[in-house]
């Protein structure tokens, strides 16, 4: 189990995607927490405590989600739909960061009740600027009442 309270909740399969992800949070956000579900069923775990590891549920909700869609054992719109179905998780923030450019996708997202879509750049400078954008954005300029 995770012993301390995650500003985040990263959820993401792609090793190159996390780290450069996890470097733009620390230069630019270094004092936030955050903890990295590399499959839909660990955000399954952290966030709900469902699954093989229970222990691993997070002991406070993160103030943010950040979901890619296409995850291994579970799919980012089924872990979207389990987190919005949820009394316990449905107002937590939650961003789709997601290399899907479908039409479909998006529409679904935003029918389970994702907060923002937004596909990534492939540009590794864009992408860095996508991430600091959307992190100033969720935790700073963002008013929630829930945090």
């Amino acid at each position: 189990m995770v012993d301390r309270a995650v500003d985040i909740l990263l959820v993401e399969d792609d090793p190159n995607d996390v780290e450069l992800t996890l470097r733009t949070f620390g230069k630019f956000m270094a004092t936030n927490r955050i903890e990295v579900a590399r499959d839909g069923a660990e955000a399954l775990e952290c966030l709900l405590g469902l699954g093989d590891n229970p222990a691993r549920r997070l002991p406070i909700l993160p103030k943010l989600v950040m979901l890619d869609l296409k995850l291994p054992k579970v799919n980012g719109i089924e872990v979207l739909r389990a987190l919005k179905a949820d009394a316990r998780t449905r107002a937590i923030p939650t961003v789709v960061l997601t290399s899907s450019k479908e039409d479909c996708d998006a529409a679904e997202c935003y029918n389970l009740g994702v907060n923002s879509y937004v596909v990534k750049p492939v540009d590794f400078d864009q992408f860095s600027e996508a991430i600091r954008q959307l992190g100033l954005y969720w935790l700073l300029l963002n008013h929630n009442p829930l945090k």
